[in-house]
């Protein structure tokens, strides 16, 4: 039997230079089931659809694996669990979808997700867009997935920069901006092609330029604050007592933090319950020390929570990014602390 070859089943997926753009990142797999056939025991999680960790599956799954069912879900968004296109196509030519992890800020592109449930109307204005660079069915055969270049004025928008996803009001349709994406590489039906530019009236968004700008503006007012709300300098300012805030914290929390286990193995979800749980051992330390007449501000709050941090979580390619002009990992504790002082002073 010929082997299978999916650039002559899928060739405009494989052929497409936004997709190629894309294809030399290492953060592809395919999505699976993943969890075990349990049905009435409550003791282990149902079965469900998600990214696996694709260099386990190829090095083949163990008796002594500590995980349900003969998949694993990824847990790293890198060369830990993931492999490039090429990588993936040549190792299963007969997968039934690709996987990505879209990072909008390094790939310079962001997918919309149009759901299943959006008016037909709607979506077809967003069809519409000017500048899609690759357009597909989703899983559902009845929504849309589109490839967009990231908008000239994203950067003017930085906290909903900073989100993961912006969602619309209704649920209809989302921008995936730091978020896993299932293509189908089914591409969009002859029919709702020509359905789409025959559309005559006025669309209600032209570029991806507008509708990002409506969506990060609904996200800024709905954000009671954001990492941008916490300046840090470029280097770590002297705090005073900072080393022994650090150890204290770390000496008091090490017993209570989660295991990444907890989580499904989503690093990023673990990374923020870390934080939290730091940061909350830390409000203690620097109560006692205020009590001292020392007055430590968000800034020195965030630099103290990346400094513990630092000792207890693991180092991955995703933290020597830059957001807001800073490393990952000082802009995730800057967005805590921004949002723990907007919780407390909503509260007082």
């Amino acid at each position: 039997m010929t082997p299978a070859d999916p650039h002559t089943w899928f060739p405009q997926f494989y052929g497409n230079a936004a997709i190629r753009a894309l294809a030399s990142a290492c953060r592809w797999t395919i999505s699976g089931q993943i969890g075990e056939e349990a049905p009435g025991d409550p003791t282990k999680p149902p079965k469900r659809k998600a990214p696996i960790d694709v260099r386990h599956l190829l090095d083949g799954c163990t008796p002594s694996c500590q995980h349900g069912g003969p998949l694993r879900g990824a847990f790293a968004q890198d060369e830990t669990c993931l492999l490039t296109l090429d990588e993936l196509t040549t190792a299963i030519p007969n997968a039934a979808n690709t996987a990505f992890y879209i990072q909008a800020q390094t790939d310079g592109l962001l997918v919309l997700d149009i759901e299943a449930d959006c008016p037909p109307g709607v979506a077809t204005d967003l069809l519409r867009l000017s500048g899609i660079l690759y357009s597909e069915l989703s899983m559902s055969g009845r929504g849309f997935h589109l490839v967009m270049p990231l908008p000239k004025n994203f950067h003017d928008f930085p906290i909903a920069a900073g989100k993961r996803v912006l969602r619309e009001e209704h649920g209809w349709y989302e921008l995936l901006l730091d978020h896993w994406l299932t293509f189908t590489r089914q591409p969009v039906p002859d029919r709702i092609v020509v359905h789409v530019d025959a559309a005559i009236s006025a669309p209600a968004f032209v570029s991806i330029e507008d509708l990002y700008a409506q969506l990060a503006v609904n996200a800024s007012k709905s954000s009671g604050a954001s990492a941008s709300a916490v300046d840090t300098s470029e280097d770590m300012p002297g705090i005073p007592y900072s080393q022994i805030i650090v150890e204290q914290t770390l000496a008091v929390a090490h017993h209570q933090l989660r295991e990444p286990g907890d989580f499904n193995h989503d690093m990023s979800r673990w990374e923020f319950s870390v934080l939290a749980s730091l940061h909350g051992w830390m409000r203690t330390q620097l109560r006692a020390y205020g009590a001292l007449g020392v007055e430590y501000s968000t800034s020195d709050a965030a630099w103290l929570l990346y400094k513990a941090a630092l000792e207890v979580i693991p180092a991955r390619p995703k933290h020597s990014e830059r957001r807001n002009g800073r490393p990952f990992l000082l802009d995730r504790a800057a967005a805590l602390v921004a949002d723990r002082e907007a919780r407390s002073s909503s509260t007082n």
